[in-house]
């Protein structure tokens, strides 16, 4: 593609033209000669036709290279949440879970700057629980009567803490890498929950012949097959409250439905509301069926016969 793009493009920049009396302009493109308007337009159009298809051999080239690419990504199976369906609601338990995995492990480099203490009310703490938490964080704000900034413990109208001053103090802390917010990641990653899932617990030892660079790490979920974050989840890195076995997959299953809470705060209100409308139909299919049975089933039913009028004399 490169020496077809060379090779046209010194013939564009290096024509030539001369005059030929009164029939016109001889140009002289790349070593071919037309005589008249007509003749070489005919030619710039054969060249801009020659250019455009050098591009789409190019193109199919790259697209090869990407597909190539793609060989070697995984792609996360499907797993059974019991949160999917429409007669399906969150688990509340595992809500709660998944917000002690990520306060304890994922915070520490994840934000989540779209979620705010008050929305967990209900959902995964009481709000006494959530005031007390909330508190342990300081936030700046202000400014106060003398125009200066001032700190202060977090309240439920704050959202999530931020683990880093500014953003460029996070790529500073992880090799020029900025952790993405995880308020919306599982509705921005294709594959959903379940590439988050797999992405949490799919770390394995690179295959042979495969060179990781430095500070990056082997996943086969992950495009490119290499990633900056480390491996978060361990055996035995924190303990739940309720006493269930913090494995590797329970810890990602349950900050992963609290991931996915975050993307979808109103999914329990609307499969709730969805029961009620199918309800309120049924009955209101019962309502009309039997009105219309009433109204006009003397007609359906009724009997009609047609006699002679005796005639008049």
């Amino acid at each position: 593609m490169s020496i077809c793009a060379r090779r046209l493009g010194s013939g564009l920049l290096g024509h030539s033209t001369r005059n030929v009396g009164r029939s016109g302009v001889r140009q002289v493109f790349g070593g071919a000669e037309s005589t008249g308007s007509g003749s070489s337009s005919t030619t710039s159009w054969k060249l801009l036709g020659a250019m455009a298809g050098s591009g789409f051999v190019g193109g199919l080239a790259l697209a090869g290279q990407v597909a190539f690419a793609e060989e070697f990504v995984i792609h996360p199976p499907a797993l059974p949440w019991s949160h999917n369906g429409l007669f399906k609601s969150y688990n509340h338990e595992s809500l709660r879970r998944g917000f002690q995995v990520y306060s304890q492990v994922c915070a520490a480099c994840h934000s989540m700057e779209k979620t705010y203490w008050r929305q967990l009310i209900g959902v995964t703490h009481s709000d006494i629980e959530l005031k007390a938490l909330a508190a342990e964080h300081m936030y700046v704000d202000g400014p106060d009567d003398e125009g200066k900034m001032f700190e202060r413990p977090g309240k439920l109208v704050d959202e999530l803490p931020f683990p880093y001053p500014n953003n460029k103090a996070a790529r500073a802390a992880n090799n020029g890498a900025l952790p993405p917010d995880l308020s919306h990641i599982v509705f921005a990653r294709d594959g959903k929950e379940d590439y988050i899932f797999h992405l949490l617990t799919g770390y394995t030892d690179a295959p042979a012949g495969v060179k990781v660079m430095d500070g990056m790490h082997y996943h086969p979920y992950f495009g490119g097959n290499q990633i900056g974050m480390a491996k978060a989840l361990y055996e035995g890195v924190m303990e739940y409250e309720d006493g269930t076995p913090a494995t590797v997959s329970q810890m990602a299953k349950d900050v992963t439905e609290f991931l996915v809470w975050s993307c979808d705060h109103h999914r329990d209100r609307r499969n709730r509301d969805l029961m009620r409308m199918l309800m309120m139909t049924g009955l209101g299919l019962l309502v009309v069926w039997y009105w219309n049975k009433q109204k006009w089933m003397p007609y359906f039913t009724k009997k009609s016969r047609f006699v002679d009028l005796p005639k008049r004399r």
